[in-house]
């Protein structure tokens, strides 16, 4: 009996240090995967601001002026992003003034 009863023990303690090392496991992966989704969200938003300057810039020197909405923008320049994801503030300030443009993600 003795013996048996050493066994048992061992036995929860050892599936309580699989049990602690699975959770560990399981809080790195959930860790990494949010950091990557933080990144790449950073890395989105950074190329929608640089895709609409760089329009801005191409119709300035197409049109001569700079364009007058973030609509045009859309319809003739084909600037497209899911406006659930981000949030795009576009102040014009003249026709030959360089907009004020800010994205920001939601």
């Amino acid at each position: 009996m003795r013996f048996q009863n050493d066994r048992s023990t061992s036995s929860a303690k050892s599936l309580l240090i699989s049990a602690g090392v699975f959770i560990v496991l399981i809080g790195a992966f959930y860790f990494g995967v949010s950091s990557l989704s933080t990144k790449a969200d950073k890395e989105q938003e950074q190329a929608l601001y640089q895709a609409i300057t760089q329009s801005v810039t191409h119709c300035y020197a197409i049109e001569g002026t700079y364009p007058e909405s973030l609509d045009y923008l859309k319809k003739y320049y084909g600037i497209t992003y899911d406006s659930n994801k981000f949030f795009v503030d576009y102040q014009p300030l003249g026709s030959n003034l360089l907009p004020d443009v800010t994205v920001f993600s939601k």
